[in-house]
């Protein structure tokens, strides 16, 4: 199978496997115990810790070890508002967050009286800097945006944002996922008091994430059980999977720039091919400030689920922004924030290329589309 879909997940590296292996097995231990076994489960996450404090130019205990990105997203939405609700009740995000961090707003709106502005993006799926400033007030707390968007690949300003938000005395957390592994990262400068990653989105093991938190910066547990993480995440640590998410990582940042110049010199290679074989088609997002690997590309008059059978009888692996819900397909709600007709959004398909991505599978897709886009137009 050719396999197009790396924003979705990515195959566990065999370094991150071969390094987790060891606690699958004979160093089963829970790092709580005080015995031997469970000493060695402690260093391992203690060393785990100091190497991705490395990695992020961070504090050990700035990090807290998770489940995953939709947990580190919702920790860090819902506890940093819950912790400052004294101080005010107004939290800030964008319409097209993902949905870990839509779903934590609305209920947060729904659920704990929390007013929330949603602010808008532009076609390119960017939001305007000028437009934050407008929608903060004395009682805003919190702002959540995304650095790089998982469906389109525009970046937002993230720099801009913690800038604003530092100014004003604002947290910012940021939904790093996506861009995690992809561009060059340092949690000291950038910016955000708060981000989120997930390991299997930088070949590491499912079920792994992480919020880092920066320093001084209290908040309000979303679980509640033991004392683990410094009393901020409660739950018996998933030493194997830490393990796992701190070798993977160590891989992706250690290569990013080669990977990044590669990733792009691929994904321009198939736009051209798709031009070529669908003119009739344009992609969605920003021209340049973009991750090199997604490509998010309309095709007018093609149904978008068919389009994906399709490609999917074939051999290749994609994805639609598309949601399923109960029998219906809904457009992507990025797309029609961006002002994407609702038939076109439809139309929409993303190819995301990844670190295993060869130049000959490109170019046997790129073979096969004619094909495709003939057998349904007719």
């Amino acid at each position: 199978m050719i396999y197009l879909d790396y924003n979705a997940t990515t195959p566990l590296a065999p370094e991150a496997r071969d390094a987790m292996l060891p606690y699958l097995g004979r160093l089963f231990g829970n790092p709580s115990s005080i015995h031997a076994a469970g000493r060695m489960a402690r260093a391992a996450i203690d060393d785990a810790r100091d190497r991705m404090a490395k990695i992020l130019e961070a504090r050990p205990h700035e990090i807290i070890f998770t489940g995953g990105g939709t947990e580190s997203d919702n920790l860090g939405v819902i506890g940093l508002a819950r912790q400052r609700k004294a101080d005010g009740n107004h939290l800030v995000t964008c319409v097209t967050e993902h949905h870990a961090i839509i779903h934590a707003f609305e209920y947060l709106e729904a659920g704990e009286n929390f007013r929330i502005t949603w602010l808008p993006v532009d076609h390119c799926g960017a939001i305007s800097l000028e437009d934050l400033k407008a929608a903060l007030t004395p009682e805003t707390t919190l702002v959540s945006v995304m650095s790089a968007n998982n469906e389109t690949g525009t970046l937002q300003p993230v720099s801009g944002i913690a800038a604003i938000c530092r100014e004003r005395g604002i947290l910012y957390h940021c939904d790093m996922v996506q861009s995690f592994g992809k561009l060059p990262l340092d949690v000291a400068t950038a910016g955000p008091d708060a981000i989120s990653i997930s390991a299997h989105k930088f070949n590491g093991p499912k079920g792994t994430g992480l919020l880092w938190l920066r320093a001084g910066v209290p908040i309000r547990n979303i679980l509640h059980g033991g004392f683990h993480e410094n009393e901020r995440r409660p739950g018996t640590e998933n030493i194997a999977g830490i393990v796992g998410m701190t070798v993977a990582a160590e891989l992706s940042m250690a290569g990013i720039e080669s990977a990044r110049q590669r990733q792009e010199a691929l994904r321009c290679q198939l736009w051209d091919g798709i031009r070529s074989a669908f003119p009739e088609a344009w992609i969605n997002g920003h021209p340049t400030l973009r991750l090199a690997n997604t490509l998010n590309v309309t095709f007018p008059g093609i149904d978008g689920e068919s389009l994906l059978i399709n490609l999917d009888l074939e051999g290749i692996g994609a994805s639609s922004g598309a949601a399923c819900m109960v029998g219906s397909i809904q457009p992507s709600h990025v797309l029609l924030a961006m002002g994407v007709e609702p038939e076109h959004a439809k139309s929409s398909i993303r190819f995301s290329i990844g670190k295993q991505t060869t130049e000959e599978e490109i170019v046997e897709t790129i073979e096969k589309l004619p094909r495709i886009f003939e057998r349904l137009k007719k």
